[in-house]
């Protein structure tokens, strides 16, 4: 997700009634704030107290927050790792190589909002988490070979949980359904879907049910089209031994 240094404008509201926390939900996330009225207080209250979001673009702002209400989150990466699955270290490559140039300040707090935005699969266990991430991305050795062996392993680990799942395209297929580029699609809790695209500089949130559906159809027949979780994870470990020698 793009990073940005300007001061976040959030607060916690731990202790808010929960009308007072729907009103302020509302306020915070514009056309999609109607969306928390139907959770718990207590979920709501969670779901603006992280402070990653000062580090994220305002495009990328009401997205991650709805990231922390969806029973489903589904993503297609074929650029970097996506987020939710970066060993620190990788975060580290990322922003050192980021062009122009990051003051140390602002890498040390954007690594620090990545690492707080992987708390949604270790404390979300009754959201599905769905991950389809080119061989390639893997193949590229970003940061080098100790940096890439460390990440196979974060992202193994990461992936072991019931509710979470990782699927490789590989490099090699002839059929591929999504060459327009990565796709981010989420369930709320009313059981709709929203989708997000993103490219340099700039991102937006897709609501109309018309595009949604043609991303998810995409993401859909991307799935039949990758490994199995079993077959992904069995080559994922066969690239982390040859790291061994590289």
């Amino acid at each position: 997700m793009g990073t940005s240094a300007q001061p976040s404008t959030d607060a916690h509201i731990t202790g808010a009634s929960p009308q007072l926390a729907a009103r302020t939900l509302r306020q915070r996330t514009g056309t999609f704030g109607e969306l928390y009225e139907c959770l718990p207080a207590a979920a709501a209250l969670g779901a603006v107290s992280d402070a990653g979001d000062a580090r994220l673009a305002a495009w990328s702002r009401q997205w991650a927050r709805l990231e922390r209400v969806a029973v489903s989150l589904c993503t297609y990466e074929c650029r970097p790792v996506p987020g939710l699955l970066q060993s620190e270290d990788y975060m580290r490559a990322l922003c050192e190589y980021d062009i122009p140039p990051m003051a140390d300040d602002d890498l040390e707090a954007t690594v620090r909002a990545r690492l707080e935005r992987q708390r949604l699969l270790k404390e979300w266990p009754n959201t599905t988490f769905d991950f389809i991430v080119e061989e390639s991305v893997f193949m590229r050795r970003l940061g080098g070979a100790e940096v890439t062996r460390e990440l196979i392993d974060y992202v193994l680990e990461l992936v072991a949980p019931r509710n979470v799942t990782l699927q490789v395209m590989p490099a090699d297929s002839e059929y591929h359904a999504c060459m327009a580029g990565p796709i981010q699609l989420l369930e709320t809790p009313d059981a709709s879907w929203r989708a997000y695209a993103e490219g340099q500089e700039n991102g937006r949130l897709i609501a109309d049910s018309k595009q949604v559906s043609k991303l998810h159809m995409r993401y859909a027949r991307l799935r039949s089209q990758a490994l199995t979780s079993k077959d992904s994870r069995g080559l994922l470990e066969w690239m982390r031994g040859a790291l061994e020698h590289a």
